[in-house]
């Protein structure tokens, strides 16, 4: 019986796995796919993951930083692409600061690579867990080659995404709270491939985003010249995946919606009928515990939405608070697993809710003239005051506060910048002095915001 096990060795199960090798642990970790690193193409969902500033930390936690930068592909700015055709450009965040674009199966490869190098860590793929007994403390496992299998452990930390055994586990115990619910959009992957000579057919360093109201089509950049596109569609209705049944309806609607991408995607007919449309599910729970025995971490205990590019860094950030916790208790569990769960499951709640915010933002909001200058002005304020004010995005993507506290300031800095984009003459005096002046006024009235 290992120290640690781990279900699910997708990205956070990975990562998780080689935190609790290097602090000393022998760790064993279940999966129910089989291994991935023995596949020539990637299995599962390949939404591009975009990788900010809390998964980079906990990239340098564990020594891999270095290596994920040379399979990653910065991304300085949100490039909106006009149904007529224009182009408008929204930058991240200031002095270069960036999102990074990375392969989720290139990065859990490289995760799966590292923990099996500490030699702590014994890897069992094709093992489904079916069930837990909390009171025997066992595992139950439909293992491909050896039927039903029960494992002892001492601890586990259950990684196993959104429809998580574990989570499921917990489910039967008394005061356990659940909440799952579907957007009505989903999403299906298409690929724009290199040009002839393997270069990118698009501005390679940016995101693009095609916002068109109640839908809208990205496209981020890879390694090798090809960009991933994933349009976020009503999965029913009058205009959605189910009413665009045939290759000419397809081509009809990309024409008048899309028309710039068209020719750089040739077979896009072919590619529409062979990528499945997948459903986007938001899972809000707790306690994520049981006793300091049994923990969820990632999608297992908040699956989120991915419009905010952070489904990926919330879980790699989940995992880097807890081995913080665990190194300051000096290796002891007593009370650590009650105290993590009750101090983050905030932070997994407000995370999911800025998700399905930012989809707004995204697909409407990126295309409105008087958005863009709000976040104009906002930027202007927080270079000259970045004591007083950070943009909500860049608390987000590009700082460690606690997600709970960056909707709070979130929230608040929202409705002073109401009041000043309320004003008829803004257009014109976006840059004056007393514009500045009124925003401060309204910081220094805002005792929460200090």
């Amino acid at each position: 019986m290992s120290e640690i096990t781990i279900i699910g060795a997708g990205l956070v199960g990975s990562l998780q796995a080689l935190y609790a090798a290097q602090a000393g642990f022998t760790v064993d970790v279940f999966e129910r796919r089989p291994d991935i690193r023995l596949a020539t193409l990637y299995q599962g969902r390949s939404i591009n993951l975009a990788l900010s500033d809390r998964g980079w930390k906990a990239l340098q936690e564990v020594g891999l930083a270095e290596q994920v930068h040379e399979i990653a592909i910065p991304m300085y700015k949100r490039t909106m692409h006009d149904v007529s055709g224009p182009l408008r450009y929204q930058p991240y965040g200031s002095d270069g600061q960036a999102i990074y674009s990375v392969s989720r199966g290139a990065l859990n490869r490289l995760l799966l690579e590292a923990a099996d190098r500490t030699g702590k860590v014994r890897m069992h793929f094709e093992w489904r867990c079916s069930s837990v007994d909390f009171k025997q403390k066992e595992l139950h496992f439909d293992a491909a080659n050896s039927g039903q299998r029960t494992v002892k452990y001492g601890r586990v930390i259950g990684t196993d995404g959104a429809f998580s055994a574990i989570r499921q586990a917990l489910m039967m115990n008394d005061r356990f709270d659940y909440h799952q619910f579907y957007i009505e959009h989903g999403y299906k992957e298409l690929t724009i491939m290199p040009d002839e000579k393997g270069g990118f057919r698009m501005e390679k360093e940016t995101l693009h985003i095609w916002p068109r109201k109640d839908f809208m089509l990205i496209a981020l950049p890879n390694p090798g010249g090809s960009f991933t596109c994933t349009l976020f569609f009503q999965m029913e209705g009058p205009l959605s995946f189910a009413s665009l049944d045939s290759d000419e309806k397809v081509m009809d609607f990309f024409n008048s919606t899309f028309p710039d991408i068209v020719p750089l995607m040739p077979d896009l007919a072919q590619q529409w009928t062979t990528n499945p449309a997948s459903a986007l599910v938001t899972i809000r729970c707790k306690p994520w515990n049981y006793k300091d025995e049994v923990l969820i971490l990632g999608d297992a205990a908040h699956a989120l939405v991915p419009f905010y590019g952070q489904g990926m860094n919330a879980g790699f950030e989940d995992c880097s608070l807890l081995n913080a916790a665990l190194k300051s208790q000096g290796g002891d569990f007593s009370g650590l697993f009650s105290s993590y769960a009750a101090n983050r499951q905030p932070d997994g709640v407000a995370i999911s809710e800025l998700a399905l915010r930012n989809f707004i933002e995204m697909r409407d909001k990126t295309a409105d003239p008087s958005f863009l200058l709000q976040k104009k002005i906002e930027a202007r304020f927080s270079a000259a005051h970045p004591e007083k004010w950070q943009p909500l995005y860049s608390m987000v993507t590009f700082s460690h506060r606690p997600y709970s506290e960056a909707l709070r300031r979130g929230e608040l800095q929202d409705s002073i910048m109401k009041q000043v984009m309320n004003r008829p003459d803004i257009e014109q005096v976006w840059d004056a002095p007393e514009i500045e002046s009124a925003i401060l006024a309204a910081w220094e009235s805002s005792p929460e915001l200090h």
